[in-house]
């Protein structure tokens, strides 16, 4: 029987996700498991190893119909899926796409998590119909995908398209990557908590009592959504503003790619999209270098949580 089937995997720190899809990108299985802490190339392929077995037995198809695998790392690779940099785990230096080869016998294909997010939105989501796109996605931090007349755009070393990393304001936040003013450092959910632990550590008080008792937790996006819910002013404050910077990155980006189309995805933009997009979209349409050259909108992602999973199999396929 040819083989006709693809697993897409996003691993992310706090859980690998995996999907097995069709050619069409119909997903048929689901499964997921937790990232092990500081994970190493041999404890990825474990759980790679698992998450396969579990998708294949639930979905009762065979593991000799997979054609291949991609997927998507928090970090920066080469064109051979050698991991130059990836934080939280200790991935650097691995050339994962080969082992997982050597494991699974089948086609590697391995890219940035963000870059997939866009190629998936592209494939099947959001930005189907657009051939210049910029996908920023707002989590924990801020990842981000440039495609440039349908091509994804990875730069000299692997590493174009860090948007969220360029400098919104000089002498701003210290961010995570030891700059100053970052896009992440300002609208990162990380970057929303540490603002909203420093006022309630000064004084402010708020309406959701979790915010309250989160001293050494970190505040979900579930939270972030109940704060805006109940009108929190502390939080309505602290994330219209990360919002506005957010926006204002959304002008640069326009002035460095003229795209189609912006869209924003991730967990937070998931869970506070509702809130957070009215904000960026009225900051957005103050540039005026624009008026009167042709449109670009800025939308929310269709595919959610699956748009990683789908890029990495759009990249397995086209490799």
């Amino acid at each position: 029987m040819q083989k006709r089937l693809f697993v897409g995997i996003d691993v992310g720190g706090t859980k690998i996700a995996a999907g097995l899809v069709t050619p069409a990108g119909k997903i048929l299985a689901r499964a997921k498991t937790a990232t092990p802490p500081r994970s190493t190339a041999a404890q990825v392929i474990r759980c790679v190893d698992l998450l396969l077995k579990e998708m294949f037995a639930s979905s009762g198809m065979q593991l000799k119909n997979l054609s291949g695998i991609g997927i998507g790392i928090p970090g920066i690779m080469d064109a051979q899926g050698k991991v130059i940099r990836t934080p939280n785990m200790r991935l650097t230096g691995a050339p994962l796409a080969k082992l997982l080869a050597a494991k699974f016998k089948v086609k590697i294909a391995l890219g940035n998590d963000a870059n997939l997010g866009a190629l998936g939105e592209k494939w099947l989501g959001a930005a189907r119909e657009a051939k210049n796109i910029v996908g920023i996605f707002a989590g924990t931090g801020i990842g981000a995908g440039v495609i440039i007349d349908n091509r994804l755009f990875t730069g000299s070393h692997g590493a174009g398209a860090e948007l969220g990393h360029m400098i919104i304001r000089d002498q701003g936040p210290k961010c995570g990557c030891g700059n100053q003013g970052c896009l992440e450092s300002l609208t990162g959910r990380w970057a929303m908590e540490r603002d909203i632990k420093k006022s309630l550590a000064a004084g402010k008080t708020t309406r959701v009592k979790k915010l309250s008792h989160r001293k050494n937790q970190p505040i979900k996006s579930g939270i972030l959504r109940e704060a805006i819910a109940k009108k929190d002013p502390l939080v309505l404050k602290i994330m219209a503003e990360a919002s506005r910077q957010l926006g204002i990155a959304c002008i640069s980006v326009r002035h460095i790619f003229d795209p189609e189309m912006i869209v924003l995805g991730g967990g937070v933009i998931e869970a506070c999209g509702h809130f957070i997009l009215p904000i960026v979209n009225k900051t957005f349409q103050k540039n005026k270098f624009f008026s009167g050259i042709g449109r670009c909108d800025i939308v929310a992602s269709k595919l959610g949580d699956d748009a990683i999973i789908l890029g990495a199999v759009y990249l397995v396929r086209q490799s």
